[in-house]
């Protein structure tokens, strides 16, 4: 691994947390060495509270002490701090930083509220509505891919970059939302493009060894919803 002597890197977050595993695939690929501190699920420790003040939410990257907040921010930090470990996650170019920074923003903006939104429907209608703009914003990335990538395996070119990350720390809970919702979202005949760069993201060294297993998430899933059903007791979710 590739941390410096002296280097104190910790990550505060929690294993079914897609926001967290931006962090830790950008410290992955970095070949960053750092501690996992993992939150309870339900609960927000000192450390937390201190670390992150004002959302109170993670993920929170410590290095030297120093908190770091929010995921894609993270992203870029790892990116900066270390830019002689492994190649840069954001493009060099200006122009093509400021387009990759928008597509993740569209990810954080309007695809992750709208699979958001398809988790709590409640009626068959709803739940069309929600999946149908689910659908449309992974055509629109799929159409994205075939600009970024330039032909090659990632949104980052040869290798994973700022918009893998971003889209892709959602892939296992975007296979347990196909399962619950019987709709196949990443289909390989609609979205070639990105099914195929889906196969690609998860068999990564940085990817695989820290992406949930949808089995896993599901199981998490149903916790959570149990625990939204019982009583109130002022609980706190990711």
């Amino acid at each position: 691994m590739a941390a410096a002597e002296g280097i104190e890197v910790k990550l505060i977050g929690a294993w079914p947390s897609p926001f967290v595993l931006r962090a830790r695939i950008a410290l992955n690929l970095k070949g960053v060495e750092y501690e996992f501190l993992q939150e309870k699920f339900g609960e927000k420790s000192e450390l937390l509270l201190r670390a992150n003040p004002v959302y109170k939410k993670i993920p929170v990257l410590l290095h030297h002490g120093k908190p770091i907040c929010e995921s894609m921010i993270i992203v870029e930090y790892v990116d900066e701090a270390w830019p002689a470990a492994g190649r840069a996650i954001l493009p060099a170019d200006p122009y093509e930083r400021a387009l990759h920074r928008f597509w993740a923003s569209y990810i954080d903006d309007k695809l992750n509220p709208s699979g958001a939104a398809l988790s709590k429907t409640q009626t068959e209608e709803a739940k069309v509505e929600a999946a149908g703009q689910v659908i449309a914003g992974l055509k629109l990335l799929e159409e994205a891919f075939g600009r970024l990538s330039k032909g090659k395996g990632f949104f980052g070119g040869d290798d994973i970059g700022y918009v893998d990350i971003a889209l892709g720390c959602f892939l296992g809970w975007l296979k347990v939302m196909e399962k619950t919702s019987g709709v196949k979202f990443i289909d390989e005949e609609k979205m070639p493009l990105l099914a195929g760069w889906a196969e690609r993201f998860c068999a990564h060294e940085a990817v695989k060894a820290v992406m949930p297993e949808p089995e896993r998430l599901e199981a998490f899933a149903r916790k959570r919803a149990a625990s939204a059903k019982a009583p109130p007791a002022n609980q706190n979710t990711f």
